[in-house]
């Protein structure tokens, strides 16, 4: 397939050929109360909650704990990835259409690392890859942060909140 071919390709076809699944709604223990908005769209801008790793039932995904210590570098970049998925299912939600993002703007990683673990950016090249994989370089290439923190909700290794231009 030419590149010109896969880049005119929908986001949905593009994830579908990876063999990827967007999650369903999160699902979090009953006395948790998000009271936020996942997605929130402000004229051509759409703000991105802070997500986690979902598998598809929309579950949160294993293993949790710390990058460094409970899980290795590659569980943590796979995990940057199932993060991702989550942030594109709320978008599909909010917008209808993945291929609404018109452009990545910014995206600020936290990885619960533990003490002395500094390869926080290879960790979250997990979800900067996949979004480059699906949007190309020109829509696809975002600002980016990637920071260690003691701690995550639910304990999970990562956690990723962005903004997005919409068309």
């Amino acid at each position: 397939m030419s590149a010109t071919t896969n880049e005119t390709k929908s986001i949905e076809a593009k994830l579908k050929d990876l063999g990827l699944k967007l999650p369903e709604p999160v699902k979090v223990p009953p006395e948790v109360k998000l009271p936020f908005s996942f997605v929130r769209v402000r004229g051509s801008q759409a703000y991105i909650a802070g997500h986690g790793p979902q598998n598809p039932d929309g579950t949160i995904a294993r293993p949790l704990g710390k990058v460094g210590k409970d899980l290795s570098l590659e569980q943590g970049y796979q995990a940057a990835r199932l993060t991702a998925l989550s942030i594109l299912a709320n978008l599909k939600r909010e917008l209808g259409e993945l291929d609404r993002v018109a452009a990545w703007l910014r995206v600020f990683g936290m990885v619960n690392a533990a003490p002395g673990f500094s390869q926080l950016p290879q960790v979250i090249n997990g979800f900067s890859d996949l979004i480059l994989e699906l949007y190309g370089p020109q829509r696809g290439a975002h600002a980016r942060s990637a920071v260690g923190v003691a701690e995550l909700p639910f304990s999970m290794p990562v956690e990723i909140e962005a903004a997005v231009e919409i068309a």
